[in-house]
């Protein structure tokens, strides 16, 4: 049904021009608060994480620049407006204050005091503004309105008054509020006191408050902008320190062919290899994966670097590297722990010593069948009576082995299905006939192809055993 408009009033044509040339600056006010509002509300709907101060603070200059707006259109003043705009109006109006309490609740201004005063005020303006809207507005409702916020603002202004305990930005911001409450005030108080002269004072403090509150948005924006380059900098240097860290180049062996894919989840990770090459006859190859993700993750990944460094004396006995490691390592990983797999490889003996700290099976294979290697201890850094155990297997001409990191494992399909080990098994028989290096980069592209999102830090690492001459029965 549509709403009849409400009655015509003649006006003289100089009063409405008064009038209208009286109402320009608040229509301007109205749209430059409103447009602050919208710009507001985009901004918090473009970040990824919500800002409940960014949210009350649209809310309230969009309601507030509206209700100015519409109040000071011509219509409104030649009362020549539709009941429905008149009804929604001042109802939606009596709503103002509660996003306005909300914001400066998040800003801290408001301590005990204003917080009680924010849940009890609140649920009177619903009921003021429901009855509004069904009934139309009433001038015991509009006083009731002015009698409750009037006393709000009273309470906090004072309570923002004595606070004395704030910072040089929140003090600025205290001062823009004060004054704006007391515009409000003003207004309400010759709304509700008919002696008191009227001026439209309250809108000019809101804009004063609005320019304080972005002053201080800037400035906050600027500083966090600046703190961000500042991050972002130190995780540049710091994802270079940990490349650093990494080997450049694989082990150049006439027996042993390695290479290695690496795809860290973000700048810096934990996942953590190394070549340990000895001489030409021999090497030794160890990966490892530290709990947790970042930078957190990367500072444990440089301290078994350093560890791994200190055991090439002990080279050729996995379960003792492993062994002295954790030693090292117990005590100074806070709380995070270490799964890692240390394989030592000679062509003279013709042998493979393999040792693991809860760390996935490596990955054997020989002519077409996939052999998974499994010789586990305790985590790294985790327990100080952790001992290891090392498997001694023969060495035969043609052989492949992967060490890799459990991302390679639980990398996700968008059906949320993991890679698994069968897979990767399957993936390294069905790459048999590719070099090692080929090998590697099949298998990471395959993996990152399967996975929805990289969830993990990513290593893989291939190594072929070629000795015609040795293990042939083996």
């Amino acid at each position: 049904m549509l709403i009849a408009a409400v009655p015509r009033v003649q006006i003289p044509v100089e009063e409405a021009l008064r009038l209208f040339n009286y109402d320009q600056i608040f229509l301007c006010l109205g749209t430059v608060i409103t447009f602050a509002g919208l710009v507001a509300a985009v901004v918090c709907i473009l970040r990824r994480k919500a800002d409940p101060l960014l949210l009350w603070f649209a809310l309230f200059s969009i309601l507030y620049g509206v209700r100015l707006v519409v109040r000071h259109q011509p219509t409104w003043q030649l009362h020549s407006q539709s009941r429905l705009v008149l009804w929604l109006t001042i109802g939606l109006g009596y709503l103002v204050p509660i996003p306005a309490y909300l914001f400066f609740k998040e800003l801290n201004l408001f301590h005990r005091i204003g917080r009680i005063l924010l849940y009890a005020v609140a649920p009177i303006l619903i009921v003021l503004s429901l009855l509004t809207l069904v009934t139309g507005p009433h001038y015991q409702i509009a006083n009731i309105y002015t009698l409750v916020v009037s006393i709000s603002l009273i309470v906090a202004a004072v309570e923002l008054a004595l606070d004395r305990s704030v910072s040089r930005e929140t003090r600025l911001i205290q001062q823009g509020l004060i004054l704006f409450i007391v515009g409000a005030l003003y207004e309400n108080l010759a709304d509700f006191v008919h002696t008191i002269p009227y001026f439209n004072v309250e809108p000019f403090a809101f804009l004063v408050l609005l320019v304080v509150l972005g002053t201080v948005a800037a400035r906050r924006t600027l500083a966090r902008e600046q703190q961000l380059r500042t991050i972002e900098n130190e995780l540049d240097i710091a994802q270079r320190i940990q490349r650093s860290i990494l080997p450049t180049a694989s082990p150049v062996s006439d027996f042993f062919e390695v290479a290695t894919q690496y795809q860290p989840m973000t700048a810096v990770a934990g996942d953590f290899y190394e070549y340990i090459s000895l001489r030409n006859e021999e090497v030794a190859l160890f990966i490892a994966d530290v709990s947790g993700h970042g930078v957190p993750a990367a500072l444990i990944a440089s301290m078994v670097k350093a560890v791994a460094a200190s055991l090439r004396a002990v080279a050729d006995d996995p379960a003792e590297v492993l062994r002295r490691m954790n030693g090292s390592l117990c005590g100074n990983v806070q709380g995070q722990f270490v799964t890692a797999a240390y394989v030592y490889l000679n062509s003279e003996s013709g042998e493979l010593r393999y040792s693991a700290a809860a760390h996935p099976p490596m990955l054997w294979l020989r002519e077409n069948t996939i052999l998974p290697i499994e010789e586990n201890g305790l985590l790294l850094g985790a327990f100080d009576f952790a001992d290891y155990t090392t498997k001694t297997l023969p060495l035969r001409h043609g052989d492949r082995i992967l060490l890799y990191t459990d991302g390679m494992l639980e990398a996700e399909s968008t059906a949320g299905e993991e890679f698994g080990v069968e897979r990767l098994a399957s993936l390294l028989r069905d790459n048999r006939d590719l070099s090692a290096e080929e090998c590697a980069r099949s298998m990471m592209k395959t993996v990152m192809q399967w996975s929805a999102a990289q969830s993990d830090d990513l290593t893989v690492m291939v190594c072929d055993y070629r000795n015609e001459f040795a293990g042939a029965t083996a």
